[in-house]
């Protein structure tokens, strides 16, 4: 079994509240805008780190995320990329990739709006954990965590916390 937090939209901020449920994964994945990379280096301090990166982002984090990071976590095929859009008004980047070759997850970031939801004509689960840097127009910052066991996923949680200035 794996612990998964999955965080996108962080643009530079991290803190200890969010340190502390990194501390609590397996693994961590992120959905893109990191902001500064040293977010990304405290995540990778801590537990290994799975991510992308988005269209904030400058060309150091270019180099070390890339556009779309697709993997197998046990028997579950995912595909994190930052613009994705969502079932069924997928992007013309990823539309017809994924109908022709759909993962079992697929996660996006960007629109700082939690959702999650099936998509019953590619079988797949759609995630978007929302955004939980204070840069944005949300009102409360997100992110979600869930376990792999196999090919099950299982125990999704949404966190959330306030957004403070």
């Amino acid at each position: 079994m794996t612990k998964i937090l999955l965080l996108s939209d962080t643009h530079g901020y991290i803190d200890n509240d969010i340190l502390k449920y990194v501390k609590q994964a397996d693994e961590v994945w992120h959905a893109g805008d990191i902001g500064d990379l040293e977010v990304t280096d405290k995540i990778k301090a801590l537990k290994p780190l799975r991510g992308v990166y988005g269209n904030i982002d400058h060309a150091k984090a270019r180099l070390e995320f890339p556009e779309n990071n697709r993997f197998m976590c046990e028997d579950v095929d995912v595909w994190i990329t930052h613009i994705g859009g969502y079932p069924p008004k997928y992007n013309m980047r990823t539309r017809d990739l994924i109908k022709a070759n759909p993962p079992r997850i697929f996660i996006c970031g960007h629109s700082h709006i939690l959702k999650v939801m099936p998509d019953k004509r590619n079988n797949l689960i759609h995630m978007n954990p929302g955004a939980v840097g204070k840069y944005g127009f949300h009102n409360v910052r997100t992110m979600l965590r869930f376990t792999i066991d196999g090919s099950k996923i299982e125990n999704l949680e949404v966190i959330e916390f306030p957004k403070r200035y």
